[in-house]
């Protein structure tokens, strides 16, 4: 019996081993794949199941992009659950915006935006969890700036200070061209996203349901031509991109399965060319993948 005990316990052993991820090989494989393009790469990763995590290049700051849509839709939810707002509140859809550089009006081209539909409404009302869902699923620019109009962005990076990103700055909405000739853009870090996201992942952000409910919408992503481009269809990922000249970025949360779930941020600037730093970025998001199954 004593035998018998000791070699199932072997068993378990070995099986444990076999399982067990080589943190330091993925390491080295993804710097790389990394090195293999010009531009400056950034990858924080977080293994939900065993808390191992990879960071390369963490602190490195990064313009935003499309990924500070995340921290908006955290703060209107934020305020919601203060009932400071109501996510059913029908918002006035115009194209005209304020500037924070000296206070000028400008408007939103729909010919350099994602979202068509928005534009066909203006005059109209949608309600704010309408536009919620367009800024994140389709990452329009034009939504975007009326639900930061409505709610204002002066509270986002306090909210994030909470949630343990020190360093994302959410300053303003996009397209706003005097400020960005200034210098005066939202920027980021790949561990503060991590931070964001995994505080989503493990039902932290105001509390277990709204967060699933945010997660619900990262789902319904419709860009995939970075973490999901190389994984199989099936796999959910909630997550958000960002795209501006030279910078490609993605972040999110990977469901291998119910049990098993990672979080992913990969940046990326000074790209001679986008379409290939993406595609490094895709690899590097297989490579992290294939790891772990």
């Amino acid at each position: 019996m004593k035998n018998t005990i000791l070699l199932y316990g072997l068993i378990i052993l070995l099986f444990s081993c076999n399982e067990s991820v080589d943190y330091p090989s993925l390491q080295n494989n993804i710097e790389k794949i990394i090195k293999s393009e010009k531009g400056k790469f950034a990858v924080a990763f977080k293994n939900l199941e065993d808390g191992q995590v990879i960071l390369i290049n963490e602190m490195e700051e990064f313009h935003a992009a499309s990924t500070m849509k995340t921290p908006v839709m955290i703060e209107a939810f934020k305020k919601s659950f203060e009932n400071k707002i109501s996510l059913d509140d029908t918002i006035l859809i115009k194209n005209e915006f304020i500037s924070i550089v000296d206070g000028s009006l400008f408007k939103l081209s729909s010919f350099d935006d994602s979202d068509k539909k928005t534009y066909e409404r203006i005059g109209g009302h949608l309600s704010l969890r309408e536009l919620i869902y367009e800024m994140i699923t389709i990452s329009s620019n034009f939504a975007t700036n009326l639900v930061i109009d409505y709610i204002g962005h002066e509270d986002i990076n306090m909210t994030m200070r909470d949630l343990g990103a020190k360093d994302i700055n959410v300053l303003r909405g996009v397209e706003d061209i005097k400020a960005y000739n200034k210098g005066l853009n939202n920027t980021t870090t790949a561990l503060d996203l991590l931070k964001i996201y995994e505080n989503l992942a493990l039902g932290r952000v105001i509390n277990t349901k709204l967060s699933q409910k945010m997660v619900d919408i990262l789902k319904d992503q419709k860009y995939d031509d970075i973490i999901p481009k190389y994984l199989p269809k099936e796999i959910e990922i909630a997550h958000k991109d960002g795209w501006v000249s030279g910078t490609r970025h993605d972040s999110g949360i990977v469901f291998i399965n119910d049990e098993k779930k990672y979080v992913l941020v990969l940046l990326s600037k000074n790209l001679e060319d986008e379409i290939k730093g993406a595609d490094i970025l895709a690899k590097v998001s297989l490579e992290i993948y294939n790891s772990l199954i």
